[in-house]
């Protein structure tokens, strides 16, 4: 999409009674499939942005400065958040970006609407701060907002002190950074593995950072399925339970749904969670077998037959 060819942007899912909707408003949240990307937006283009701010500091702080960045002065950003996920802290970094606000509240959340000044402050910052770098201790490139973006998730170190040398075509359901994905392409007897995240900014650093010819990488939410994908000989995955900062316990279960889906009978689903996630239930009815590999630290891994 032409980024001269809207001036209403939309960042998030708002809460249609905080906001006031529009119908040529285009989306612009990594975590939407197929969602243009706000970086791409040209400079001062926009009249308007309403942006559903991000719970993270540094995250959201990027959000917000590249959100000003794409307005036109004079234009109109609505930034607003929950009240205790970064929405007490809106009006003082948008006035610290030279952003004059005004804030109100309203159901929990702070809403906060700015005019763009001709001027602003302070955006390179922040923009250097939330946008892809490298991180030393994982030898990675990342980004925050992306799960566990600058550090080895315990869930993830578990299974992959467990996992073992895979064959064949196989996924990495949510492969966040491509941490497992590298694991699983050290086996020369993988022929082909599926990277699929909704985090739009995973897949594009899961690119930096899984160089293989074996890699393929979507931008795709596997809890709708439709993914294309079938007899393949192995999933392995760390599936997310948090939306919107709520842990919902149907995402992991969506994941081993769709996992089942895409296997050939015989093939194996290798799961890392949270030990006090229920995924019992749902394993066992949708797979031959079942083993618990290990109980260790919080966590769990699962080797389940189809």
């Amino acid at each position: 999409m032409s980024t001269a060819s809207f001036h209403h942007a939309v960042y998030g899912l708002p809460p249609a009674e905080l906001t006031e909707s529009s119908d040529g408003a285009v989306q612009v949240s990594p975590l939407i499939p197929g969602s243009a990307r706000l970086e791409d937006v040209a400079s001062a283009s926009l009249e308007r942005i309403d942006v559903l701010a991000p719970a993270g500091t540094i995250e959201r702080r990027y959000v917000l400065a590249q959100a000003l960045r794409a307005l036109r002065p004079g234009g109109h950003l609505t930034a607003l958040a929950p009240k205790d996920r970064g929405g007490s802290r809106l009006a003082k970094e948008l006035t610290g970006f030279g952003a004059p606000v005004a804030e109100s509240a309203r159901r929990h959340h702070r809403i906060c609407l700015v005019e763009r000044p001709e001027t602003l402050q302070d955006l390179d910052a922040a923009l250097e701060e939330g946008g892809p770098r490298h991180i030393d201790n994982l030898a990675l490139c990342s980004q925050a907002g992306i799960f566990s973006y600058d550090r080895l998730d315990p869930g993830s170190a578990l299974l992959l002190s467990l996992l073992p040398p895979l064959a064949g075509s196989g996924a990495d359901f949510g492969c966040g950074l491509g941490v497992l994905a590298r694991s699983v392409l050290h086996s020369p007897k993988v022929t082909a593995l599926t990277l699929i995240d909704i985090d739009r900014r995973a897949v594009e650093m899961a690119r930096r950072n899984v160089d293989d010819p074996r890699a393929t990488l979507r931008w795709a939410d596997i809890r709708a399925g439709n993914l294309g994908l079938s007899r393949l000989d192995f999933v392995v995955m760390n599936p997310p339970f948090h939306d919107g900062g709520f842990e919902d316990q149907a995402l992991g279960q969506g994941f081993i749904a769709r996992a089942a889906e895409a296997l050939r009978p015989g093939g194996t689903l290798w799961l890392t969670a949270n030990m006090h996630l229920p995924y019992e239930k749902p394993l066992n009815a949708a797979f031959k077998t079942v083993e618990v590999k290990a109980a260790s630290g919080g966590y769990k891994v699962f080797e389940a037959r189809k």
